[in-house]
């Protein structure tokens, strides 16, 4: 079957290297421009072309899908289906209609709920314990055409947005795989989306990784992995910003002020009071600084029971009980 691969980011690198493996003729690979990246601003390459690259695959990047030039491209390789996973623009009618066989999308949730760009972090931001993958037809709507095929995987404790991104690009490449074979065959049943069950999940904003203290230990864990390892969460401890990349919550009720360190645990991390509960955060890195274990974090920075991190610059500059010494790097 001749397919034309729509993908940027490195999501969709294990469904276009599979389609390769599979022996299906990938035609072509549309995927975005280079961007500039790094200190240098150095263009770079998505992860998606440098795997067409690597397999001798055309590239083409447009700015805008649905430039004529692009549409009249595309309708010369003759696709018989367009493969979707992590485009990044809304595909028009004008290329819906190119496909002899139709166009399929692989989505990193189990649709209805979090629809668009962000699903991975915010399933996770939710506290949700369950997610998958799914396989639908293309529409001109964000994520809203019927399913195809799902596949579910369990949320570890352990998890982050970065071992469950992983985790299901590999379960979607064989879901697109399973997929395309039931669409050769003839076999396809489509089910459409219960709208009343629909969520979204949207680009992250730049401040939701701020800390708030009040919320409980169970939220701001979910925040935490659902940022880790990029954007990634942070708080202020002295005035300085301190990223957090892992933590778990604890049960209790310490009685004191969120924020506020209530004690340690040896080899393991930094108790911290929230508003319903205790974070233990386990590896931290202040800023301009490499990143450390929570232990050494302490060491390092004189953090002591009763000194307290907060959630902006000033008010981690404010004086609490215990608190009186300043830090310094160690």
């Amino acid at each position: 079957m001749r397919l034309i691969f729509l993908g940027t980011p490195a999501f969709g690198v294990p469904s276009l290297r599979r389609l390769v493996e599979v022996g299906y003729e990938v035609a072509g690979v549309v995927t975005q421009p280079d961007r500039p990246a790094g200190r240098g601003k150095r263009l770079r390459k998505s992860a998606v072309k440098q795997v067409a690259e690597e397999a001798c695959i055309p590239v083409i990047q447009p700015v805008k899908i649905q430039e004529p030039g692009v549409v009249g491209h595309l309708r010369e390789l003759k696709p018989e289906v367009l493969v979707v996973v992590a485009f990044g623009q809304i595909l028009p009618r004008s290329i819906l209609e190119i496909p002899s066989k139709g166009s399929i999308n692989l989505h990193a949730s189990l649709l209805p709920k979090y629809r668009g760009p962000a699903p991975i972090p915010w399933t996770l931001i939710q506290g949700e314990t369950v997610t998958g993958v799914t396989i639908m037809e293309v529409v001109e709507a964000v994520d809203a055409g019927p399913i195809l095929l799902q596949r579910m995987t369990p949320i570890a404790v352990e998890d982050d947005a970065g071992t469950l991104h992983d985790r299901l690009a590999a379960l979607g490449a064989e879901a697109l795989v399973e997929a395309l074979g039931a669409l050769e065959r003839g076999e396809v049943t489509k089910a459409p989306q219960n709208e009343a069950e629909a969520t979204y999940a949207p680009k992250l904003p730049a401040d939701l990784g701020c800390l708030e203290w009040s919320r409980g230990a169970r939220d701001l864990w979910n925040l935490v992995r659902g940022l880790a390892p990029q954007p990634g969460t942070y708080t202020f401890f002295r005035g300085l910003l301190i990223r957090v990349l892992a933590a778990r919550p604890l049960p209790g009720h310490p009685g004191q002020v969120p924020g506020t360190i209530v004690g340690f645990r040896k080899g393991a991390g930094v108790q911290v009071a929230t508003g319903d509960g205790v974070l233990l955060l386990t590896t931290l890195q202040p800023e301009a600084k490499r990143v450390m274990t929570a232990e050494e974090f302490t060491c390092g920075y004189r953090a002591e029971v009763g000194s307290a991190f907060a959630s902006t610059r000033e008010q981690s500059t404010k004086s609490r009980p215990g608190d009186s010494r300043p830090g310094r790097a160690g």
